[in-house]
């Protein structure tokens, strides 16, 4: 074994040995999977007449990608218990201390932590997050689904879970949820439950069931991923995307349910410095969109009223 050879990690050669497997295969989206965890993971891949080589990766600074070419996992089998999505728009000390809470009440189930990153290069190199967690850094202005989107398709925990940065969990959050989403016809869980009359008002519902739940803290199966959901990306601010997303889980005709939680809730950053006005037209035409394409399904409504 050459020198060079001797300083890549074992991890590093299987995936490389995959990487191979899947060419052989002819499956070259996979192929491509595998050379982007080795990039990654600080190596790059030249391939020569001899074969593949494994190469460290020049340092350059934080890589950003677009949002088409993040990692794609899901079809590969999950292999952790649940999966963690975080979204920096600014605020990263947010995401580190709602990973941290996520981590120190995790027991013995595995979590996989997912941070998008939409700043872009300037401000990239500040991530107060723990090592562990996988960084997705997008060009700065990337919209919020879109962001979103890109992160999820990278989810390898058997439960996903979209979390905001005000999220500071308290105690296990991830066994009741793995329970309530243990129920089959329950396709999407969180603390926060909202309901409606006519689709055109909202309001807060300790449900059990409810017409929709907050993007604060929301949990489904990855199955549900592996199916085509996601959220709309006409939605580049986040209000009433998580409402969208709730009414694509029950068209497929599963559950919106709330699941108590212990959290504790910190300012919402995104609302709390966002221009009252600027808001109010970000969110007016969130909401036109979703009436747009939910119009009439009041079929859908748990029709407990305000």
């Amino acid at each position: 074994m050459s020198e060079a050879e001797a300083g890549i990690p074992p991890e590093v050669r299987d995936l490389l040995q995959e990487r191979e497997d899947a060419r052989a295969a002819k499956d070259f989206a996979a192929a491509d999977r595998f050379r982007e965890r080795i990039r990654d993971a600080g190596f790059e891949i030249a391939d020569g007449p001899a074969g593949p080589v494994l190469e460290p990766r020049a340092p350059s600074g934080p890589r950003v990608v677009r949002p088409a070419d993040a990692p794609d996992r899901l079809g590969e089998p999950a292999t952790v218990d649940a999966s963690v999505h975080w979204i920096v728009e600014g605020w990263p000390h947010d995401v580190a201390r709602g990973i941290t809470s996520f981590d120190a009440h995790a027991g013995t189930r595995s979590i996989q932590h997912v941070v998008v990153d939409v700043r872009g290069t300037a401000e990239a190199v500040d991530e107060p997050w723990p090592s562990h967690a996988e960084t997705l850094r997008l060009p700065e202005g990337t919209g919020w689904a879109t962001g979103r989107n890109a992160g999820l398709r990278g989810s390898t925990g058997a439960i996903v879970m979209v979390a905001d940065g005000s999220i500071e969990v308290t105690g296990d959050v991830l066994t009741p949820l793995a329970q309530a989403l243990a129920d089959p016809s329950i396709g999407v869980t969180g603390p926060f439950g909202i309901s409606s009359p006519d689709l055109h008002e909202f309001h807060e519902s300790p449900g059990p069931d409810v017409d929709a739940i907050e993007g604060y803290l929301m949990a489904f199966p990855r199955s549900l991923l592996e199916d085509g959901l996601c959220f709309d990306e006409k939605f580049r601010f986040y209000r009433t995307a998580d409402i969208e997303l709730s009414f694509q889980v029950k068209a497929r005709g599963l559950r919106a349910t709330v699941t108590p939680l212990p959290l504790r809730r910190h300012e919402h950053r995104m609302w709390a410095n966002t221009p009252e006005e600027e808001r109010a037209r970000l969110s007016k035409r969130n909401f036109y969109r979703f009436l747009d394409r939910w119009r009439g399904r009041t079929d859908l409504l748990v029709g407990d009223g305000p």
